[in-house]
């Protein structure tokens, strides 16, 4: 059993880009690539970490981000030895695609359906490039292609260009990336001052989590501490279906606007209906400090935000659920892929737009997918086990309820507006932990 002596966090030796707020608005790219050669992946990994930020010397003024994460089936192309593959979690070794029953991928969110490579085991290493504008993201994408060069061993296979606005809205309109947790020990500001800072071992490991216990790490130690997961989702949007559903239950009072926000949870601007549950209001959106500054406990019937709604979901706050808020947290980064569908359009252009999705946390289990399994497709934990997440659950004609007074509404035969393209878990190690793999047998 591995002592723990230090349990101060090692900023120096943590990937800025598992912690740190990103650069907004941003373009970037998500680049993966395959191994062939052992020798070619550790010349790789040497020639990206003078690429990488710690967290100790990360300038939020400095307007790249670069991060590094990859595959069990890329640990295994390095030769990492199999007792430290034995040592990782049974869910990072099947991988997303292996998972995909168990966490509710299933229809056309199902890996047969997926986009190739992703779901294969060729996706061994995966590069996010980040930076405040479409020059600089150019700039930062061409080192890490750079890296790549001369290295005959090593082929890239997927490439996905994303973006964040100026208005920081995704594809169906709305604000995004609002809530986001403190990290115990680092100094980021959470977005919502009424929630305590996180235990650090939820998000990094190596530390004690939310239960005090100190989670079981990869080894050797040298190769798990400071290390943590990430999960990373193509979500195509259906922008147009959304809309015209909107259209077709919109009634009286009820506009396209104010039902579309009972799915979100939020206005447009990023209002939330906590805080603002008649009408959007773009000055509480547009505010930092206000914006993401309520709890739900004064709502359990959900007459302002509905329990349902998809925010409401994914982070329940002080609500009476089924399952420990806390245990349950996640560092979600979200971005934009493709083109905007014109306001207004209810036709489907055919293009292919939506949201890379990226969850951050030490435990796969216990975050990522219990979140996926429980609060997005299923509907037990909130006491209406037909309803599913109403933006990005599979629904097979599902239902939704706005609590009113006196009577609910209650929508029915909800379309999937959100389909997994593919995705996969990827290990993103401490900046030590990348050395030791780079040196593997010299």
């Amino acid at each position: 059993m591995t002592t723990q002596i230090n349990t101060s966090l090692e900023l120096g030796d943590i990937q800025a880009a598992a912690l740190m707020p990103r650069p907004n608005p941003y373009a970037g790219a998500y680049v993966a690539v395959r191994i062939d050669d052992r020798q070619a992946g550790r010349e790789l990994l040497r020639r990206l970490i003078p690429l990488l930020e710690p967290v100790s010397s990360f300038d939020p003024g400095r307007p790249v981000s670069l991060g590094v994460g990859l595959s069990f089936a890329g640990l295994e192309a390095l030769n990492v030895p199999a007792e430290s593959l034995a040592t990782f979690p049974p869910e990072f070794q099947q991988g997303m695609a292996a998972r995909a029953d168990y966490i509710g991928d299933v229809g056309e969110n199902a890996p047969e359906n997926w986009e190739a490579p992703l779901g294969s085991k060729d996706v061994h290493l995966v590069v996010a490039a980040l930076a405040r504008d479409t020059s600089l993201m150019e700039t930062l994408v061409r080192l890490a292609e750079e890296a790549v060069r001369d290295l005959p061993g090593i082929s890239p296979i997927w490439q996905l260009d994303v973006h964040v606005p100026p208005d920081g809205r995704e594809q169906f309109g709305f604000k995004d990336s609002i809530s986001e947790p403190a990290v115990e020990g680092t100094g980021i500001l959470g977005s919502n001052p009424h929630e305590a800072p996180l235990k650090a071992g939820e998000f990094v490991l190596g530390y004690e989590d939310e239960n005090g216990d100190l989670p079981p790490i990869p080894q050797p130690e040298v190769l798990g501490r400071n290390g943590t997961y990430v999960a990373f989702r193509k979500l195509h949007q259906r922008v147009a279906a959304f809309r015209t559903y909107l259209r077709q239950n919109a009634t009286g009072d009820a506009s396209e606007e104010w039902l579309a926000a009972k799915f979100v949870g939020r206005w447009p601007s990023g209002a939330p209906l906590a805080l603002a549950p008649d009408k959007d209001d773009p000055e509480l959106g547009a505010d930092p400090e206000r914006n993401n500054a309520f709890m739900y406990g004064d709502d359990p019937r959900g007459l302002k935000c509905p329990v349902g709604a998809h925010a409401r979901r994914m982070n329940a706050r002080d609500a009476v659920i089924t399952g420990e808020v806390r245990l349950h947290r996640m560092i979600r980064r979200g971005t934009n892929f493709g083109p905007s569908l014109p306001p207004g359009v209810l036709e489907d252009d055919g293009a292919d737009r939506g949201l890379l999705f990226a969850f951050v946390g030490a435990r796969l289990d216990r975050q990522f997918e219990f979140v996926q399994r429980q609060w997005v497709n299923d509907g037990k934990f909130i006491g209406a086990p037909a309803e599913r997440d109403p933006l990005i659950g599979v629904q097979d004609g599902g239902q939704f309820t706005v609590p009113r007074r006196p009577i609910r509404r209650r929508l029915q035969g909800l379309p999937d507006f959100v389909v997994n393209r593919g995705g996969e878990y990827c290990f993103m190690p401490g900046l030590r932990a990348l050395r030791w793999l780079a040196d593997l047998d010299t």
